[in-house]
């Protein structure tokens, strides 16, 4: 069979883990082209391979190579005119979490690859996850029985870039660290999310320059499901201790704990001053190595397969409409039904 070939577009941290895992691990695809508009990134990106080329636009990308689809992985707020623009050429697309600032910019990236007839994958990893697989494995088999609670977190260690600070071109944090949980607690839970009421609050920011109005980096959101579950998400960043994601999920039947603080399965013992230590997670590509790795080749199997994608457009937007709703909720003091924000 003859590889797809992939085109890169965004030469950051998310771009060179997919950049890395097409090139290394994925032999039914190969990287043909990275597009940045820093240059120099995407030549640093595209050296891994052999003859990437790089390209500056998607524009130009497209008129020089024949690419089957497009991994996307700038700010969001480019995600909408971006995936809209590969699917009128043709071509598949994969585009990182969050999906699109708002409702509408969802329903267009949906509505182009509708029409143009090809894939639209949002990279929402922890579905690929070994432990979030078998986790909701067990779900479904009814090991617990029903869900009745699902709380899940995460923590990460660092700020991401400035414009991830602003609501308006970001959603805030809830977006940018929390569109995993919205997905999964949804996922796992096997229902949509009916209602959230969300609080935030700004520990850190001062101290590590930030001025940005609304800027919050802490964040838990209440929530209750159609299918009468209740839930959890709760968000910190910058959480200085390392990156951390875990999900607990009490069912009718029994209890699913998903995920450790601890980076691999080791406890040292030094003396009684100094105690126990035990290696956490550093970063979000260590502790998702595996996820992000099985997503790609479920991307890369769908579009050669011609099926659909196993996470899909709408589960992007769903997400999306979860955020918003959250930051509806803080802004406004109140709890906020997640139609509301679906229906505009």
């Amino acid at each position: 069979m003859i590889p797809a070939c992939i085109g890169l577009v965004g030469a950051g941290r998310a771009g060179m883990v997919h950049a890395t895992n097409l090139m290394r691990y994925e032999p039914e695809a190969v990287l043909t082209a990275v597009v940045d508009e820093r240059l120099d990134a995407a030549e640093r990106v595209a050296a891994g391979g052999e003859r990437v080329q790089t390209f500056a636009s998607l524009g130009e990308a497209l008129q020089e190579i024949d690419l089957d689809a497009v991994v996307i992985t700038t700010p969001t707020f480019t995600h909408r005119d971006l995936t809209v623009q590969a699917a009128e050429a043709g071509k598949n697309v994969f585009c990182e979490k969050p999906m699109a600032l708002t409702v509408q910019d969802c329903r267009d990236m949906i509505d182009a690859a509708n029409r143009a007839g090809v894939i639209l994958q949002i990279g929402f990893m922890r579905r690929f996850q070994p432990e979030f697989v078998e986790a909701k494995r067990r779900v479904e088999a009814g090991d617990i029985g029903e869900p009745m609670i699902v709380k899940s977190l995460t923590r990460g260690p660092g700020l991401p870039p400035p414009w991830a600070w602003d609501l308006r071109t970001s959603n805030g944090m809830l977006a940018e660290v929390n569109s995993h949980d919205f997905d999964c607690v949804r996922w796992l839970a096997g229902s949509d999310i009916e209602r959230v009421y969300a609080e935030t609050s700004n520990w850190k920011g001062a101290d590590r320059g930030v001025t940005t109005p609304d800027f919050y980096d802490n964040a838990v959101v209440t929530l209750r499901f159609f299918s009468r579950a209740l839930g959890t998400i709760d968000g910190t960043c910058p959480a200085d201790y390392g990156y951390d994601a875990r999900v607990e999920l009490l069912g009718s039947q029994g209890l699913l704990i998903i995920g450790d603080v601890r980076g691999q399965p080791i406890l040292e013992i030094r003396d009684r001053e100094v105690g126990a230590i035990a290696p956490i997670h550093r970063t979000w590509p260590e502790r998702f190595a595996e996820g992000y790795r099985a997503e790609m080749h479920a991307f890369v199997r769908a579009l050669l397969d011609g099926r659909s994608p196993q996470v899909t457009g709408e589960d992007g937007l769903h997400a999306v409409c979860g955020v918003i709703a959250s930051n509806r909720s803080w802004q406004e003091e109140r709890p906020v039904r997640v139609q509301e924000v679906m229906e505009g």
